[in-house]
């Protein structure tokens, strides 16, 4: 039986057999997960009781449409958590994905378990890597420094210059959640080059080791 703390979700898909696939998923995780809201369009997200999931599931490409970059934006820059639900495959649109802030990105190859595992860390926001976004990850940059989008950049230095993540989303115009989740992206895309930095001291250190920064921009 679902309770007062169960996570909620909203699911994006034009596809009525994927969406029933992924309402059973979750009415049979442990413990389940409220689906409030599905539809066919990105306004089942902004319209009552979409709108105040805490997670949403989207298909990227809905109606034969180009991929819903756009949509996703929107979604992110609103505080949302997102995560990319889709057939595509390829590195490209994997880190096109998480360059406009996607929580996550999940092919649809791989099911039900990653689904379920991504939308609770989300709910939670606890990062999670699924095995396409590793792979895709590992063959984004050289061996030795990660390619940071422009954003995760800005977001890193900000977060340098300040005293708290608050006062960074305040300057940027978004979300501390939002903040969380870019910094979680470093973080992983660090670790994906075997170059990890769990704290705080850690990015400085990284940071300045690529040129991102210097001493005396501190």
């Amino acid at each position: 039986m679902a309770t007062r703390d169960a996570i909620t979700v909203t699911l994006i898909d034009d596809h009525p057999a994927v969406l029933a696939g992924m309402e059973y998923w979750y009415s049979t995780a442990d413990p389940p997960i409220k689906v409030v809201a599905s539809g066919a369009t990105v306004q089942t997200a902004w319209a009552p009781p979409g709108d105040a999931a805490a997670v949403v599931v989207l298909d990227l490409q809905l109606g034969g449409r180009p991929p819903a970059y756009d949509d996703l934006r929107r979604l992110v820059d609103a505080g949302r958590q997102v995560i990319v639900y889709t057939m595509r495959d390829d590195e490209k649109t994997a880190l096109t994905c998480m360059d406009l802030g996607a929580f996550t990105f999940l092919t649809k190859a791989e099911g039900e378990e990653h689904l379920t595992a991504a939308t609770v860390a989300a709910a939670h926001d606890l990062p999670y890597t699924p095995p396409a976004l590793a792979g895709a990850f590992g063959a984004d940059t050289a061996p030795d420094r990660p390619n940071l989008s422009l954003r995760e950049e800005e977001v890193l230095i900000e977060w340098f210059q300040c005293e708290s993540k608050e006062l960074v989303a305040r300057k940027l115009g978004i979300t501390p959640r939002t903040v969380n989740s870019y910094l979680d992206r470093v973080r992983i895309k660090y670790a994906n080059v075997g170059r990890e930095a769990r704290t705080k001291a850690n990015l400085v250190a990284r940071a300045i080791q690529d040129g991102l920064i210097d001493v005396d921009d501190l």
